[in-house]
């Protein structure tokens, strides 16, 4: 795969967070400031259209860019979050012009450290890390591509789910403790929602 094939998840990303961003605004208003489902639009088209006139081959370079360009669009702590996920990615696609299905279960497996790291966040906390992590470990236990993203997708969507039996300890919600049970971590929902549309390639 090359960088140039990117241009088509990212395509797929943005078009499936558009058709979920009235959810998001929903999800965010209960303890959030709203503006989730606008940032992440936001944030997504700018990188699929960054992807469009880009040129650069080198995988670690092309994700360092497209951190950077996804925080400056999105501006949220959850734009923040996902760029320290494409800049984990980056260091570790450094030098790789075309990658195997390995070299992305090793990337992203980079990805979320560097959000666990940088945010001190894990599984458990109502966070995008409860979608996000048993999605990761799925994609890389698979062997192929398709079996990669199906598996990776239905974690998603388990994990996101599970998020309504958490209580938020991050973050803004984290003031309302006990009243965040019985409610969807936005976080954790875009990830589900970014699988879904990576699974349906």
């Amino acid at each position: 795969m090359k960088t140039k094939d990117c241009v088509a998840y990212f395509k797929k990303i943005h078009e499936e967070i558009h058709l979920n961003s009235a959810k998001l605004v929903e999800l965010d208003q209960a303890f959030g400031d709203g503006d989730l489902g606008i940032s992440m639009d936001q944030g997504f088209l700018a990188i699929y259209q960054f992807s469009q006139i880009c040129d650069e081959e080198d995988f670690g370079k092309y994700f360092l860019q497209v951190s950077k360009v996804f925080n400056e669009s999105a501006p949220s702590s959850l734009g923040t979050i996902i760029s320290f996920g494409f800049m984990g990615m980056a260091k570790s696609m450094k030098g790789i012009t075309d990658a195997k299905l390995s070299d992305f279960q090793i990337a992203l497996k980079k990805g979320l450290e560097n959000i666990k790291e940088k945010t001190n966040s894990k599984v458990g906390d109502k966070t995008i890390i409860d979608s996000l992590e048993p999605a990761i470990d799925a994609f890389a236990d698979a062997n192929d591509k398709v079996d990669a993203l199906n598996n990776a997708f239905i974690a998603s969507e388990k994990g996101m789910t599970n998020t309504s039996d958490l209580i938020a300890v991050h973050g803004r919600a984290s003031y309302h403790k006990e009243k965040t049970l019985g409610h969807i971590d936005g976080g954790a929902y875009v990830s589900h929602v970014i699988f879904k549309a990576l699974c349906n390639d």
